[in-house]
């Protein structure tokens, strides 16, 4: 029997990606997305099953929990959002959404998944953190104060469900997806943003998904409890200027 795997996002940039990945490896799929046209259009095309359903909404874990099947052997959860403005113009409702989306939504998909994810022989779950949650930039408090909750999400969860369930996440810098071509929208910038970066262009998808479909595999099967820099070494490598 093929092994499956969740994938929450599975219809974003990303989340399609490493489904594509997964599938050539040989895993069965079950996506969960929001937009249901695209969902429909990506699960067809990868033969996996889905449900579709906003991460905000409580009923969707439950719902996604009966669809996905009794024995789950990954998650992937590639939801996220990136909200940029200045402190003071943070509200209330901006620091709750970015947190609930990244960070408890992430809480609540694993916890739904648990007792799947045991009946497997090894199971493996990614997270995404960000740069945003390990060097500061200008306008990302409210982001990088989510996507440092999903950091230490990950640390906890791979500590409490060791040795069953392994638990990681990989911090990508600025990514070509459409919710990153919502910071970078013209060609000048995504230039800028490129050329601060030691290897000086923007990450893609599948830069991200390549990581996240060996996490998932069993070729890490000794790995757990990391945060991945996946950033063109601008986290820790400064450009010759």
């Amino acid at each position: 029997m093929a092994k499956k795997v969740l994938i929450y996002g599975g219809s974003g940039g990303i989340g399609s990606m490493t489904g594509r990945l997964l599938r050539e490896r040989g895993y069965d799929l079950h996506l969960v997305g929001r937009d249901e046209g695209k969902l429909v259009q990506v699960a067809a095309e990868l033969g996996a099953t889905y449900t579709v359903g906003d991460v905000t909404d409580d009923s969707l874990f439950e719902r996604v929990t009966q669809e996905a099947g009794d024995v789950l052997d990954g998650l992937v959860y590639a939801i996220g959002t990136i909200n940029l403005r200045s402190f003071s113009r943070l509200g209330e409702h901006d620091f709750m959404k970015d947190f609930q989306v990244n960070a408890i939504g992430a809480a609540r998909a694993i916890q739904a998944a648990l007792p799947a994810l045991k009946k497997s022989e090894n199971a493996s779950v990614v997270l995404y953190s960000s740069i945003a949650a390990i060097q500061g930039f200008a306008l990302h408090a409210s982001i990088g104060m989510a996507k440092a909750a999903v950091s230490g999400l990950t640390i906890s969860l791979a500590a409490e469900l060791a040795p069953k369930i392994r638990v990681n996440a990989i911090a990508p810098s600025l990514t070509q997806t459409p919710l990153g071509d919502k910071v970078a929208s013209s060609e000048q910038m995504q230039a800028a943003i490129a050329g601060m970066h030691p290897l000086p262009r923007l990450g893609t998808p599948a830069d991200i998904a390549s990581l996240t479909a060996f996490l998932i595999s069993e070729e890490s099967s000794w790995i757990t409890g990391q945060i991945f820099s996946v950033d063109g070494g601008r986290s820790t490598l400064r450009v010759k200027g």
